[in-house]
């Protein structure tokens, strides 16, 4: 019998959340090397850099490797496969979406570099 407790509730969660993570990180690499739109490459407050193509093969890499992690995960943690443990899937998942946050945070920081102004 299962038994339902916020353990189980908040694994669900996360793994049906998944789905639309990876849509979402495949969706995008699509969009920057199909069908060349830069319009979300290394955005700072809503400002794209001053030369965005410079920067769309490293989004779009980190958005096709985060993507393909989380299909492998899916994959991997489906409940009538269970390829990998509780433990590895969640650490995967886990992993690649703080890899691709810190990817993107150091990307971003580099197409916007700092502006130093020296007062007169």
């Amino acid at each position: 019998m299962l038994v339902l407790n916020p353990f189980i509730v908040i694994s669900w969660i996360l793994f049906t959340a998944l789905f639309p993570i990876a849509f979402y990180w495949l969706r995008n690499a699509y969009k920057i090397f199909v069908k060349k739109d830069y319009s979300k490459v290394a955005l700072k407050k809503e400002q794209p850099p001053k030369n965005p193509a410079k920067w769309a093969p490293f989004v779009g890499l980190l958005n096709l490797a985060a993507g393909i992690a989380i299909v492998w995960t899916i994959i991997g943690a489906l409940p009538f496969w269970f390829i990998y443990p509780y433990e590895k899937w969640t650490g995967i998942a886990a992993v690649t979406i703080w890899f691709k946050l810190f990817g993107e945070y150091i990307i971003k920081t580099h197409a916007h570099p700092f502006k130093i102004v020296k007062n007169k």
